[in-house]
């Protein structure tokens, strides 16, 4: 029987999990899952949120039960392991904070209607604020923040859903007829939103070193049971608010014909516009805010996550170093990660596209491999036999793999052919 009061108290990784996934998966591939190929996407979301199940839960099962971090255990288990995680981590290190605070960007521009401000300036505001909140405030404050900000985020979105169900779907141009899912464009769309749903699975990293400072700050160690049931509440209703954008995308977008731009600023204003013109206008501040609490919120876990993982990573590649335990560190890690990003967004405004078109290709394509790594660190000697995953849970995390096996194999033929 579940808790609920101790639940609340404990809501830490599982809480920042939802929060950093429910960003560009959500707000911008759910969405448009629902805007192009209407309510059958719905299989693809809840197949990718299920057969990823286990490769995040085995990072909190890992660190609850040995108090180590999941990259602490990539090292126990061979030097090899690790370098092949710092490598998924250097490509995220270069893009992904860079394409989060770039829509994050359109959506701020769109709600306060700065259209005359360059979004490069804008991103770099939004870089110093949040930098700040993570340097002064820590895992604590980041967390009970996040508690604010989710719980907005959900309600808007609850009765966003409920507003867009009630008036119903759009009506669709004469002739409309739908895009292909499985040609070419349908399969890379494909992979593309189950590659980052809920969350690339390199986060299982992140997620353990929430587990370690949510830890640090329980006067009582949370149990396993415990830890795990957090981390569903997270997990499930990361799943549940992809369903409800996808539903928004597809009551309000399919049939159409129109196409969702791959620029921040007019992707912003063409989806709160057309959600408010398909519910009414008096939504628009409703919309504006669950899309901008949406990404506001994935910028500040993801930006947290990236710099604990990259000093966790060199902290454990160079023992020998001090720099890496220093207390102003992390600070020092904040700063470099918002002023590598943004060099990125200014550097390669055009070319951003490209840039995460890598960062989706290492990720998808070292995700079976990162699972397995996971898999094999929660069955090693570090794990007690009792807490090791059931029969039920491994047989899940294998299907998961070859499932995610295969994507990544025929997106390979793809890119190259």
């Amino acid at each position: 029987m579940i808790n609920t009061k101790k639940l609340l108290k404990n809501l830490g990784p599982g809480l920042l999990f939802a929060s950093m996934a429910i960003g560009t998966s959500h707000l911008v591939l759910s969405t448009k899952a629902g805007a192009q190929y209407g309510w059958i996407m719905i299989v693809p979301i809840v197949l990718a949120n299920l057969f990823k199940y286990p490769f995040f839960e085995f990072g909190i099962r890992y660190t609850t039960v040995t108090q180590k971090s999941l990259i602490q255990g990539y090292l126990n288990m061979g030097k090899g392991y690790l370098w092949i995680y710092a490598l998924v981590t250097l490509v995220s290190t270069f893009t992904i904070l860079a394409a989060l605070y770039i829509v994050t960007s359109g959506l701020f521009m769109n709600l306060f209607q700065l259209d005359s401000i360059d979004p490069g300036l804008v991103s770099l505001g939004l870089f110093a604020f949040i930098s700040s909140i993570l340097i002064i405030g820590r895992y604590q404050f980041l967390e009970n923040s996040l508690k604010a900000v989710v719980t907005v985020l959900f309600v808007a979105l609850l009765i966003t859903t409920f507003l867009v169900v009630q008036k119903g779907p759009v009506t669709p141009i004469v002739d409309y007829q739908a895009p292909e899912i499985f040609n070419e464009v349908g399969i890379l769309f494909l992979i593309s939103l189950m590659g980052w749903m809920p969350t690339a699975v390199e986060a299982s990293g992140w997620v353990s070193l929430w587990s370690i400072e949510n830890q640090n700050t329980q006067k009582v160690k949370p149990s396993l049971k415990m830890a795990l049931q957090e981390f569903n509440l997270g997990y499930i209703l990361t799943a549940v608010l992809a369903i409800f954008f996808l539903i928004i995308g597809w009551l309000t977008l399919y049939g159409t014909g129109i196409e969702l731009s791959g620029n921040a600023v007019i992707f912003a204003d063409q989806v709160i516009t057309l959600f408010t013109s398909h519910i009414g206008n008096w939504t628009y501040s409703l919309i504006a805010i669950a899309a901008f609490a949406t990404m506001f919120s994935t910028c500040m876990t993801a930006h947290d996550a990236v710099t604990r993982v990259s000093i966790d990573v060199l902290k454990k590649l160079t023992p020998d170093s001090t720099f890496f335990h220093h207390k102003r560190t992390f600070a020092i890690g904040i700063i470099l990660m918002a002023l590598i990003n943004w060099v990125v967004i200014v550097a390669f405004a055009s070319n951003m596209g490209d840039l995460v078109a890598l960062a989706t290709f290492v990720s998808f394509v070292m995700a079976p491999l990162v699972g397995w790594m996971n898999l094999k660190a929660v069955m090693g000697k570090d794990m007690p036999t009792k807490h090791r995953p059931k029969k039920a849970l491994q047989g899940l995390t294998y299907t998961g793999i070859v499932f995610l096996s295969l994507f990544a194999l025929y997106y390979c033929w793809i890119v190259v052919s």
